[in-house]
């Protein structure tokens, strides 16, 4: 079985009550499961937790999933804390041992010592702003993709651990337009990416 680690990091704060990435964690749950050969951990940050334990579901999965919604362009600030809490006591514990560099050559090597290699990982995102902010011409985000712009440090920190990047999924204009059917939409549109992706990674794995 594949051993899949989900974290929703929808934070609960203000007007936001996280319902969607909860909502995307379900479906998580329908498809990651014994009799489609997954073995599923999942963690909500909204709710306690102990750092070893988390530390050692990261060492424990083959994939990791993080699902969080986009505040200020940036993650939610118990999800960051999580994070920066969890990596830190990862340290020499499994998700990081180094830096990578090394005494004589400290000019190369950097983000090489992670401890994670050979996992993979799965980024979701949920944004207010449309799809289209990404990619016409004039619009905000200057043509550049949510992966490439906003989320890149987050990409890189995974990185630094020795994680490799999957096919993420980003869910778009979900607060002034949140209908009914666009949610039906997307779940459709993200349980066929769920599919594509983790047969795909199925099959390379048993190459």
């Amino acid at each position: 079985m594949k051993k899949i680690f989900v974290i929703n990091g929808g934070q609960h704060f203000a007007h936001s009550g996280g319902k969607f990435n909860k909502t995307i964690s379900a479906w998580d749950k329908e498809f990651f499961t014994a009799e489609n050969g997954f073995e599923l951990k999942y963690t909500d940050i909204n709710e306690d937790y102990d750092l070893a334990e988390e530390v050692e579901k990261f060492v424990w999965a083959d994939v990791v999933v993080y699902h969080t919604p986009v505040w200020w362009f940036g993650l939610p600030y118990k999800f960051k804390q999580y994070l920066d809490t969890v990596f830190t006591a990862g340290h020499r514990k499994g998700i990081y041992y180094s830096d990578g560099r090394k005494l004589e050559t400290p000019a190369i090597n950097y983000g090489t010592g992670g401890s994670l290699h050979g996992r993979d990982y799965m980024l979701t995102t949920t944004w207010n702003a449309p799809e289209t902010a990404f990619t016409l011409p004039g619009e905000f985000f200057n043509e550049t993709s949510v992966d490439d712009g906003v989320m890149f440090g987050f990409h890189r920190m995974n990185a630094f651990t020795g994680m490799k990047k999957l096919d993420g999924f980003h869910f778009h204009d979900l607060e002034k337009n949140a209908t009914p059917e666009r949610i039906e939409n997307y779940e459709k549109d993200y349980k066929i990416h769920l599919e594509q992706v983790f047969n795909h990674t199925l099959i390379s794995t048993e190459l």
